[in-house]
């Protein structure tokens, strides 16, 4: 508040109006170093956490141009790292993407593997935002310290329960990640780190990020990072403990779930889950007409029809995948009345659907092999209908899925492992692509 009556001057200006707002800005630039463990120095304030990556990248690479151009981030970055990677890209330098584990962490000996002479920026996320995963910060900047390669940290997720471990050497993040005010980003440089802006310079924000500093928000901020991080140790537990029960308890209560994630190395508001058979998009709408506001990586719900990026990096189920977030002070009543609709919710859209029933998914007449055409149909018909005519194959046989939905590489294999069957491999097919699975048991 105070803000917002003494905030409003020129902070760069010396009248008595510009120095009031010079201290709040000053004040509000220590309390976030002092959050995020760096020097106050260090700290400059964007209009987003996506203008601090593009920004920390594009300055970093430029910055040290001299040793190369080659780049490396991890395959379940958030999109606004892997956009500037596409653009690096466009622009003659090279990236190297490190493979994720079926959890969604990366190994540190997988960053040390892809370093090389002319390395100039290695990325990698504090915690994932779609499945919770938390990575091995420390031990990759440890690697890359070895090779003298700053390491950038996007702590977005992370930082509202806690600094960031590790001798990184660039971090950025997201007021509104940690619940404060939209339009406030965070870009950290270290002291030592060769780094040239990009773009026009200014004078604001050590010459790196130009325009006016929107002082309210930027305070707003930096008090909802104080006051979040002042109740993380008690919240922390009260919210695994609630995101435990939902990992627990789905797949009790709703067959054919796939839980995503790591199960200890997570974030302590994030769960994610995968319901086979059954439609994302409608799911999601059918839990918001419960009151529940939940999100989704699975192909239906986006406009491009492919599974979120970060769910094929980790090669699990997509299809009916929900992501539940629990913000800081998620009542335990909520969770339980979530975990009643739920099953209801699943089981309504398999029927719709025409999704098998365990109890009658084995038939008595049997082929060697069966041709299942599900061109033109969407994520999650070519599951369904190879799960439908699968007991109609003996053991040994396979059953070859033509689909044209890019779904379907992802959701094919992940339903051979939760059944037990061999995923043989995907073909060339006239139209789309056979995607052939031999019956085990």
């Amino acid at each position: 508040m105070a803000s917002l009556d003494d905030g409003w001057a020129d902070p760069a200006r010396l009248y008595r109006e510009g120095r009031k707002a010079r201290m709040l800005l000053d004040a509000a630039r220590e309390a976030a170093a002092e959050a995020v463990g760096c020097r106050a120095d260090e700290v400059v304030f964007a209009s987003s956490g996506t203008r601090a990556v593009h920004t920390g990248i594009a300055g970093a690479l430029a910055g040290r141009r001299r040793v190369g151009r080659h780049l490396i981030v991890s395959a379940v970055e958030h999109s606004s790292v892997l956009h500037s990677a596409d653009l690096h890209t466009s622009d003659g330098g090279t990236v190297t993407q490190v493979a994720v584990d079926r959890a969604g962490a990366v190994a540190p000996s997988a960053y040390a593997a892809a370093l090389r002479p002319d390395s100039a920026l290695a990325c990698l996320q504090s915690a994932n935002h779609e499945v919770g995963t938390v990575q091995p910060v420390a031990e990759v900047a440890e690697v890359c310290r070895a090779a003298g390669v700053p390491l950038l940290v996007d702590a977005a997720q992370s930082l509202g329960w806690g600094p960031v471990e590790g001798d990184w050497s660039l971090l950025t993040a997201s007021a509104h990640k940690w619940g404060g005010p939209s339009g406030v980003g965070l870009l950290v440089v270290r002291k030592g780190v060769r780094f040239a802006a990009q773009g026009p310079a200014g004078e604001r924000e050590s010459g790196r990020v130009p325009g006016f500093e929107n002082i309210p928000a930027i305070v707003a901020a930096v008090a909802c990072l104080r006051a979040v991080r002042a109740e993380a140790a008690r919240e922390t537990v009260r919210l695994r403990e609630l995101t435990a029960r939902i990992r627990t308890r789905v797949p009790e209560r709703v067959p054919d779930v796939e839980v995503v994630g790591d199960p200890e190395r997570r974030l302590p508001g994030i769960v994610t889950f995968s319901c086979l058979y059954v439609d994302g998009e409608t799911l999601l709408h059918e839990l918001d007409r419960e009151g529940f506001s939940v999100s989704s990586g699975s192909s239906c719900t986006s406009s491009t029809l492919t599974p979120s990026h970060v769910l094929k990096a980790m090669g699990v189920l997509s299809e009916g995948n929900v992501r539940v977030s629990l913000p800081p002070g998620t009542a335990e009543a909520d969770v339980a009345r979530f975990l009643e609709v739920l099953p209801g919710a699943v089981a309504g859209i398999r029927q719709k659907l025409g999704a098998p029933v365990p109890e009658t998914a084995v038939r008595t007449e049997e082929v060697d092999e069966i041709v299942v055409d599900s061109l033109g149909k969407r994520c999650p018909i070519p599951v369904i209908e190879l799960a439908r005519v699968f007991g109609d194959v003996p053991v040994g046989g396979t059953v070859r899925v033509l689909s044209d939905d890019e779904a379907a590489r992802l959701d094919i294999p992940a339903w051979c492992e939760m059944r037990g069957q061999e995923y043989v491999g995907e073909e060339p097919a006239e139209r789309g692509t056979a995607y052939v699975v031999r019956r085990l048991s």
